[in-house]
């Protein structure tokens, strides 16, 4: 790939890593369960069934790594994971 020229109207991306993706999963799942607004239509809306995708996606994820995260990554998805089935629980209620 090619170095594209950072953009002067946002800061400097993240460096890429399976932390940075996990929690940008985990954040599309907040969005999507109403607990923070959607960065689109800057409204906060409740979409339970993509929510459960991406959890679902998560959980996929973690089990197709299975021996190959370190203890620390295993640890991290496995509390976002838990984290997120009680966010979803809580507001498919």
């Amino acid at each position: 790939m090619s170095d594209a020229a950072p953009r002067p109207d946002r800061p400097p991306l993240p460096e890429p890593s399976l932390k940075t993706f996990v929690s940008g999963l985990a954040g599309q799942v907040l969005i999507n369960l109403g607990l923070f607004e959607n960065p689109i239509t800057h409204k906060k809306e409740l979409d339970l069934e993509q929510a459960k995708y991406s959890i679902d996606l998560l959980q996929l994820l973690m089990e197709k790594m299975k021996g190959n995260l370190t203890a620390e990554e295993e640890k991290l998805m496995s509390a976002i994971l838990y984290d997120l089935r009680m966010r979803y629980v809580e507001a498919a209620r």
